[in-house]
């Protein structure tokens, strides 16, 4: 893979360009400066394809690092390419003057960084990819960690279900044994009520006890 494969780079500050590198002449660049423009402002990763050339960009915090390779290259270089510039960058202006740079100033500073990284990850494209891989398992088990959180959540979510479920059997319990009471209290007070008129009519008919006798 020649050097060829990176023809283009630039880092900008929402759509205005504040240093770019490249050896070569082409519509590449105004077309990449024409996808700047149409970018979304949210943190992404965005790679259109033309020509024959993917132009790769990555949005973070309101700064966009774009690079144009040859189709050939892939995805995987570029895509390096970028995390390594966007790394850089900030280290090197985080929090400084890049946020107030005007077009194309930071030309001097930085276009022979893009220029180096452009060599490195053309020249070591086996290291890129090692650690692509690396990421990538990075992700998965980040993944798996995640879904092993939400697992440990359903699990703690299940546990409460059946805290409340075992409180509303002992409250139900509770309620039914008070209802029973209550339930024989009124059967024994109607009881005693029946008992008593019965009586009464008893003595109102026999007169006393005489019937007794």
């Amino acid at each position: 893979m020649g050097q060829q494969s990176l023809i283009y780079s630039f880092v900008a500050r929402g759509t205005m360009i504040l240093a770019e590198y490249t050896e070569f002449s082409g519509n590449f660049t105004s077309i990449a400066s024409q996808c700047l423009q149409k970018l979304p402002s949210s943190n992404n990763r965005f790679t259109y394809n033309c020509d024959g050339h993917t132009f790769n960009y990555l949005v973070e915090s309101g700064f966009t690092y774009c690079v144009v390779a040859v189709e050939s290259a892939g995805r995987q270089i570029p895509i390096a390419f970028l995390e390594r510039v966007k790394d850089e960058f900030s280290k090197k202006y985080g929090g400084g003057k890049a946020a107030t740079a005007s077009a194309k100033s930071l030309n001097r500073e930085f276009g022979p960084k893009l220029k180096q990284q452009m060599q490195y990850c053309v020249d070591h494209p086996e290291e890129i990819n090692k650690l692509a891989k690396v990421k990538a398992q990075v992700s998965e088990v980040k993944g798996v960690l995640d879904r092993g959180e939400k697992i440990e959540m359903l699990v703690d979510k299940t546990d409460n279900l059946r805290s409340q479920a075992q409180d509303f059997r002992t409250q139900g319990t509770k309620v039914k044994r008070k209802m029973w009471v209550q339930n024989m209290k009124i059967k024994l007070i109607v009881f005693g009520i029946a008992v008593a008129l019965i009586l009464i009519m008893f003595m109102s008919i026999c007169r006393g006890f005489s019937c007794l006798h």
